[in-house]
């Protein structure tokens, strides 16, 4: 989990999650945010950030979620903000399985030292921002 991944399927325009939501989403300069581009990655990146012992959030979202889309870019300018955290977006529609207990979109999963800390339901960039500062020290 460590440095991160590219998101793939940015130039997209087809796919859903991050490429489909046609958003004009700020560079991520740390290599700390990565997508979830599907269930077995999902998996895989939830084993990485519970061995890793990386404190991570996790931002799970939908294409078709309003406030998801409002969120999205603040997520993305904050894992600029937080380079010692691991940002994690999961689109619930491309995460079926995985995803089955998210309930309300966004929701915001926290980790720290490989166990899941906190939780956040919905929007709100000023609480988004305080819970990251919570979680990062």
């Amino acid at each position: 989990m460590e440095g991160g991944v590219g998101l793939e399927g940015e130039e997209d325009k087809g796919s859903k999650g991050l490429g489909g939501t046609g958003l004009n989403l700020p560079l991520n300069r740390h290599g700390n945010l990565i997508r979830a581009s599907g269930d077995e990655n999902l998996k895989e990146i939830s084993h990485n950030i519970r061995t890793s012992k990386t404190p991570a959030v996790i931002n799970y979202g939908a294409s078709w979620c309003r406030v998801c889309s409002q969120i999205l870019p603040e997520f993305f300018q904050l894992s600029n903000k937080f380079p010692k955290l691991s940002f994690v977006y999961a689109d619930i529609d491309e995460c079926p399985e995985t995803t089955q207990h998210i309930r309300y979109t966004p929701t915001f999963h926290f980790y720290r030292d490989g166990e899941r800390v906190d939780e956040m339901f919905g929007g709100g960039e000023e609480r988004l921002h305080d819970r990251l500062w919570l979680h990062s020290s």
